[in-house]
């Protein structure tokens, strides 16, 4: 019975005796972990990989790799460090031709990379092969032009100015192969739907998933003055190329709707003299007895008014 009392007595703990040996096993652990960090280690580290290259002149067209991969032998307290990312030495690559380097075996690398890994001693290198693409890099000018598709006008209204683009094109940078494939004018889409006034508004100058290619500027403001619009019917008289014998051109003018702004109506009555719908050479197209109608070219509609629809012209051939 003594012994088991004695037993009870070793395993009852107050809060103070529980504290103090807290204490110790931190100080234990403490110790071991200070002891353990002294010695030294090999690892892996993955350090940061920077190019160097004359980027006025070349850029990459897949980003080259940012990191690399390599085992290091050091001293406990400089890897700790290193792990957590504090002073991590970055390796610096000089590229003389990057036209010609696709791909570097990173082997060959050891020398470069030895000398930049401060206080710790390279091993080897993990990483297998550096993968990477440059071209050289050009620049262009592209005329912008805004596509309107998505907007509608309040009934009644439309637009009753030129689009006026402000800058009206774009210097764009990047890969020669990206730039090459741009078009010369590029639309610049507006993301407004219904429109009842007066309409400004900015807009993105996209020129595809590139991200390599740098635009400037990237955005461009697209305005237009919006009013009041009619719409006209004309007749417009036909023209033909000389007709053939044995056959007939059965109209001498056609029905034409245009819509326009109401301010410019004198205008489009002044201009009206200069209309004409012109038919393109249909008679080789027709076989004898037949009759067929054909949608002809409107010539001479101002800038301002559009048209909207257009009677057709029937060439009979007897």
């Amino acid at each position: 019975m003594n012994f088991l009392r004695a037993i009870s007595n070793i395993l009852r703990f107050d809060r103070t005796n529980w504290k103090a040996l807290a204490l110790c096993f931190f100080a234990a652990a403490v110790f071991w972990i200070f002891n353990a960090l002294n010695k030294n280690y090999a690892t892996n580290l993955k350090l940061p990989l920077q190019f160097e290259y004359d980027d006025a002149r070349y850029t990459a067209v897949e980003a080259p790799p940012a990191t690399l991969t390599v085992n290091v032998n050091g001293n406990g307290w400089e890897l700790f460090r290193k792990s957590l990312g504090v002073k991590v030495p970055v390796i610096n690559m000089p590229l003389e031709r990057p036209l010609e380097m696709r791909k570097i075996a990173a082997a060959s690398l050891a020398p470069t990379v030895a000398s930049q890994v401060g206080g710790l001693q390279l091993n080897y290198i993990v990483t297998d092969t550096l993968r990477m693409k440059f071209e050289p890099k050009v620049q262009r000018t592209l005329k912008l032009m805004a596509d309107l598709t998505p907007i509608t006008f309040k009934k009644g209204l439309g637009r009753t100015s030129a689009i006026v683009l402000l800058p009206d094109s774009v210097t764009v940078e990047g890969p020669k192969s990206a730039i090459d494939e741009l078009p010369d004018t590029l639309l610049v889409r507006v993301n407004a739907t219904r429109v009842s006034g007066n309409f400004r508004e900015s807009a993105e100058i996209n020129v595809g998933p590139t991200a390599s290619i740098k635009r400037d500027p990237p955005v461009v403001d697209i305005m237009f003055e919006v009013g009041p619009m009619e719409e006209i019917s004309r007749k417009v008289k036909v023209k033909t190329p000389k007709v053939p014998w044995g056959m007939e051109v059965m109209n001498d003018s056609i029905a034409c709707v245009f819509i326009l702004p109401e301010k410019e109506h004198q205008n489009f009555i002044s201009s009206i003299i200069a209309l004409e719908a012109a038919l393109i050479d249909p008679f080789t197209d027709l076989k004898k007895g037949e009759t067929k109608s054909f949608q002809p070219l409107i010539k001479g509609v101002p800038a301002f008014a559009t048209l909207m629809r257009a009677d057709s012209v029937k060439v009979k051939r007897y």
